[in-house]
């Protein structure tokens, strides 16, 4: 969709990356770094000085100690990381259980490591667990079950109650929870992230990604951390040396210092400022005749848009682009057991500049989209 949207002169509200930079003072020490010799292999596991500045900011974060010398692994970006995770725990035949809609490295990722991937729906435009239905995706051979919260692309934020019942079952079907916690800072109306790791007995048996990107703005940095126990760390380790072996030492010098740098203020700020983003866009989404669900955390919207387009979502998101000039997703690409759920949806991405929504905004009141 990003192709087509700047084949056509479209606004990109499809892929998920901001167009606004991250904070200067880690691009500062980004070129600080780069002149002053940190440009040779970092440590496989992760630059030392970022490993260790993760580990206090997860401790200040959440109260949870991780060891940085066997407890943090540093990947390229948390779709390596995921990728390594899968590798290094899974062999041929195991079975994973995924959430859908989800993001779409996550079977992907299983059916390189020859594991066998099930799914449970989430659906519009609550996204409510079916427990009745997760049972059922277990078996004797399942190995993990993988949870993302906040949710991409549903905005879904996993509750106590909900991550407490996924706990439970977790340790009863003796599985490793993996959880995908990349917008953990992007949370909105007083909802809080929690990570599971932090539930009674899920920390020796959760391995937690996360990553730079969404929380500093700097996707293309392709910066990522894994936490967890050793023994399962490990695991990962021996597929991530081998995967891309260690991202870049002067972006990971530089993330260590910008990290010590920051305080609570501009996480604080960063809600605040997506926030606004999010009530533009849901506005004039819900007066172009889209029927919303209101997203509680990460910088996207699922839209039903049934009432005004009769066709299927990769039609409509054509039709988006050719008459209002604006890009978007179609979701059915997120599920595999259940396309069909996602064939009345469209993704929009608020991860841009309010100038850039609010031009968008105006061409969806231009042209109706009806």
């Amino acid at each position: 969709m990003t192709k087509v949207a700047n084949e056509k002169g479209a606004i990109n509200l499809a892929q998920g990356f901001p167009d606004f930079d991250a904070p200067s003072e880690i691009l500062e020490e980004a070129v600080t770094a780069l002149r002053s010799g940190q440009n040779q292999y970092a440590r496989s596991m992760g630059h030392m000085p970022l490993a260790q500045a993760l580990s206090e900011k997860i401790e200040h974060d959440y109260g949870l100690l991780f060891d940085p010398h066997s407890e943090i692994i540093v990947t390229s970006g948390a779709t390596e990381g995921i990728a390594s995770a899968l590798l290094g725990l899974l062999n041929p035949g195991d079975e994973v259980i995924f959430f859908e809609p989800h993001y779409d490295s996550y079977p992907a990722c299983a059916a390189i490591a020859g594991a066998v991937s099930r799914f449970c729906t989430l659906r519009f435009p609550d996204f409510t667990i079916d427990f009745d239905e997760l049972e059922n995706c277990f078996s004797e051979k399942t190995r993990m079950l993988f949870i993302n919260t906040p949710h991409n692309p549903t905005g879904k934020v996993f509750t106590e109650e909900e991550l407490g019942r996924l706990a439970e079952l977790c340790k009863r079907r003796d599985v490793l929870a993996i959880t995908d916690e990349v917008y953990e800072h992007i949370t909105y109306d007083n909802v809080e992230h929690l990570p599971m790791a932090t539930l009674p007995g899920m920390r020796e048996r959760t391995l937690t990604i996360s990553g730079a990107g969404k929380t500093f703005s700097m996707t293309g940095w392709r910066i990522g951390w894994i936490t967890g126990p050793a023994v399962l760390v490990e695991a990962v380790q021996r597929a991530h040396q081998y995967v891309t072996f260690a991202p870049a030492t002067p972006l990971q010098d530089a993330l260590a210092r910008g990290i010590r740098t920051i305080g609570d203020s501009y996480f604080h700020g960063l809600r605040k400022d997506y926030t606004q983003r999010r009530a533009l866009l849901l506005s004039v989404l819900e007066q172009s005749g889209l029927q919303v669900a209101v997203p509680k955390g990460a910088y996207y919207i699922l839209a039903d848009f049934s009432r005004i387009w009769e066709g299927d979502d990769l039609s409509f998101v054509h039709h988006l682009i050719d008459h209002s000039g604006v890009a978007a997703i179609p979701p059915s690409a997120f599920y595999t057991a259940a396309p069909a759920e996602g064939e009345k949806l469209v993704r929009f991405a608020f991860c841009k500049r309010l100038e850039t929504l609010e031009q968008a905004a105006e061409r969806l009141k231009k042209i109706g989209i009806q």
